[in-house]
């Protein structure tokens, strides 16, 4: 048995459709390549396919992060010549690692992730900057968050590690933030955006880092 780690990107292509779609289309690759996926015991055997980190949909990506099993051996090299041509426009493969099978679960590893979300505001720079400082020296910051099963109630401010500004231009504004994800919960960029004081939706949100528990 063997197990890699594969990172890819998601492009705009295909940022609307889910998470449970994007296993099945890299099933559905990986089955037309040839690669013998190993499969869970038990009466409803799935593949052993797990991504590091859920994305939303509507985001765009270039650091995705997937742990697949093998039955059989394949080289890194192999694996990605032969997987590149069943996948779709908008996915695009940029590593493949061998990885001990010992290792914890990818999605246990996942500490923060890194976004670049940009914004249509009438804020200028300098009020930008100080919405973002005043976000950070704030100790707590209580958010409810609407879910099919009902209202949920927690404190955002401990999901946001840092912000920052990257760029602003009259009408937009482009910034940087790194959120926490782990098992005590996950930073949404849009709600974060939304706790700045910013009125709309943003126009773009793109992962840009995904950061692993080292040790």
């Amino acid at each position: 048995m063997q197990r890699l780690r594969i990172r890819f990107s998601r492009g705009e292509e295909i940022k609307y459709i889910s998470h449970l779609d994007i296993i099945r289309l890299w099933q559905r690759a990986l089955n037309r390549a040839g690669i013998a996926l190993s499969y869970s015991a038990g009466f409803n055997p799935h593949p052993r396919i797990s991504l590091a980190l859920a994305l939303a949909m509507g985001v765009t990506s270039e650091v995705e992060l997937m742990d697949i099993e093998l039955d059989k051996f394949v080289s890194p090299h192999a694996f990605t010549a032969a997987v590149e041509r069943q996948l779709p426009k908008g996915i695009t493969i940029s590593g493949v690692f061998n990885t001990p099978l010992t290792m914890p679960s990818l999605q246990s590893q996942v500490r923060q992730a890194e976004y670049i979300v940009t914004i249509a505001t009438d804020k200028n720079k300098d009020e930008i900057e100080a919405a973002l400082n005043a976000l950070l020296d704030k100790e707590t910051l209580p958010w409810q968050h609407q879910r099919d099963t009902g209202p949920k109630k927690y404190d955002l401010r401990t999901l946001i590690d840092d912000l920052w500004l990257i760029d602003w231009r009259k009408g937009f504004g482009t910034i940087g933030m790194r959120l926490r994800c782990d098992a005590t919960g996950a930073g949404r960029p849009e709600q974060v955006a939304a706790a700045l004081g910013f009125e709309k939706y943003p126009d773009a949100i793109h992962r840009s880092k995904l950061i692993l528990q080292t040790n």
